[in-house]
């Protein structure tokens, strides 16, 4: 770290995916058990949205699409009633992959275990970007875990028309989602992987578009790990890799197709390595991530080690006179009184 520098860069970070990374199906599963809908049929119809736009003349996202689509249900009636606050105990019924959440404390305190990793003040933090519902996220299990939740938002009670000219709002009491109020897709990912990166989500002065000189960046992109499931997290993985991060992709182990992708990911380039969903203290995936966190933690300490070279000059010392020799012993201890006080 240069003289006057913002940030230590001292904290690791691993950041999530979340279905199919976290859990072993779609975050939107418990919704449609709750309110008795055919999943299949809602993600078939999702997906045949753009088409169906399309046909007439319009271009939309595919995540537009999904969550318009809940909105369709909400205003229609299948989904009546649906608010943030089921969504949040919805989250409560979300299952992990085996080892979860107890793996995100254990790689904690993984990265403090050695002395010098203390005296470094080397921390690592939990963050999850998901183009799910934040607020089933925010009512799981792996919340607790979790530094920061960046994921798509539903508004359920939204001002309306003229609301800055009323006196007096309407008390609502039947609260139920009718806009959407966050969009995160797949390349919208990549703006919060800077705003960790610029440190944008713990300073809001620091705009995520603002120029931050690299040594500048509370966490660089060697300090990170990103963990996801396939194809879709690309942008990410290339970001992630191409600053010197490590890249992950975990598959189910009883599914052979995402085995199957991930390795096309691994011979593409996109990834350094990939293994099963299996976060339990002996499986290969947490061995292959406390390997690598150990990596970056020896390179902060390099880090360090090479800022303090540059920065702090040698103390003066006693120099003996012209064609005087010199003694090691009064050398000694001359440093050794110049370095009290």
């Amino acid at each position: 770290m240069a003289k006057g520098s913002l940030h230590s860069q001292n904290i690791i970070a691993c950041i999530w995916d979340f279905d199919k990374t976290l859990i072993p199906d779609y975050m939107q599963a418990p919704i449609f058990k709750e309110y008795g809908i055919d999943e299949k049929l809602f993600w078939k119809e999702t997906n045949l949205l753009p088409e169906y736009y399309r046909q007439h003349g319009q271009t939309v996202s595919k995540e537009t699409c999904y969550l318009n689509h809940l909105l369709s249900f909400i205003r229609n009636g299948p989904l009546k009633g649906l608010n943030n606050a089921c969504l949040r105990e919805l989250g409560k019924k979300l299952q992990f992959y085996p080892g979860l959440p107890d793996f995100f404390d254990a790689v904690k305190s993984h990265v403090t275990r050695k002395p010098e990793y203390v005296r470094a003040n080397i921390r690592l933090e939990h963050y999850i970007i998901s183009t799910g519902l934040g607020e089933m996220i925010r009512g799981s299990a792996i919340a607790p875990f979790v530094d920061g939740i960046f994921a798509c938002e539903l508004i359920e009670n939204p001002p309306p028309p003229y609301f800055t000219q009323q006196m007096e709002m309407p008390i609502e009491t039947d609260f139920e989602i009718s806009q959407v109020g966050l969009i995160v897709d797949n390349t919208i990912k990549t703006r919060y992987l800077f705003e960790i990166n610029k440190g944008s989500n713990k300073i809001p002065d620091i705009d995520v578009n603002a120029s931050v000189a690299e040594d500048e960046r509370r966490i660089p992109f060697g300090n990170m790990v990103y963990i996801a499931d396939g194809p879709s997290d690309v942008p990410v993985f290339s970001v992630v890799k191409r600053g010197g991060g490590r890249t992950y992709a975990v598959y189910d182990p009883v599914n052979m197709e995402e085995f199957a992708q991930n390795d096309h990911l691994l011979q593409a380039g996109r990834i350094h390595s990939y293994g099963p969903a299996d976060y339990t203290e002996d499986s290969s995936t947490s061995n292959w991530l406390r390997l690598h966190l150990d990596k970056i933690c020896d390179d902060i300490l390099v880090r360090q080690q090479n800022s303090l070279k540059v920065n702090v000059s040698k103390a003066p010392r006693h120099l003996p006179r012209k064609n005087q020799e010199s003694n090691p012993e009064t050398d000694q201890q001359t440093d050794l009184f110049q370095g009290e006080g």
